[in-house]
């Protein structure tokens, strides 16, 4: 169903991903796990390793399943599923079984859950952690425009150990 490539063998380009195609963030066992759609993230290079970095506010339910666990995955199909994707965007998963009720299918990649139906899944190992600051915004019309009621996100930045591609 899927096979592993290097992070740099993605063909895929990071911004159109993220932005346009957007991702299933999902942190926690198949037993126990929540994922929420994203559209903000990196992909690239530091600290000699390739890495992505996701975003998550503090009031949305991934976060203490972020906060908890030390991968995370991260999960892009097509445009066939982008309903799916609407949804697990709009709906906590505190009130309900997002996989559930959009006919995706949970599996365990050995980093952490991803989806069947994913089409680019890439599996992350938490490196470093950190909340964003008012302070640090050399550009201040980000906060009114993104952040205007103070619930600042806190970014996750995960090493790329494994990476799978639909055949």
């Amino acid at each position: 169903m899927f096979k592993e490539i290097s992070a740099k063998e993605i063909k895929e380009n990071p911004v159109r991903l993220f932005d346009e195609d957007w991702g299933l963030l999902t942190a926690g066992g198949l037993g126990d796990y929540n994922t929420m759609t994203i559209s903000w993230g990196t992909l690239g290079e530091l600290w000699g390793r390739d890495v992505c970095t996701a975003f998550v506010r503090p009031q949305r339910h991934t976060f203490g399943f972020m906060e908890k666990n030390g991968f995370f995955t991260v999960s892009f199909f097509t445009d066939k599923y982008k309903k799916a994707l609407s949804f697990c965007g709009r709906k906590s998963g505190r009130d309900h079984d997002k996989a559930g009720e959009t006919g995706l299918t949970a599996f365990d990649t050995g980093f952490g859950t991803a989806f069947e139906e994913a089409r680019l899944i890439i599996c992350c190992k938490k490196l470093y952690e950190q909340n964003m600051s008012e302070s640090c915004f050399l550009d201040k019309s980000i906060l009114t425009e993104c952040y205007a009621n103070g619930d600042f996100h806190k970014s996750f930045v995960g090493e790329i150990v494994k990476v799978l591609v639909k055949k």
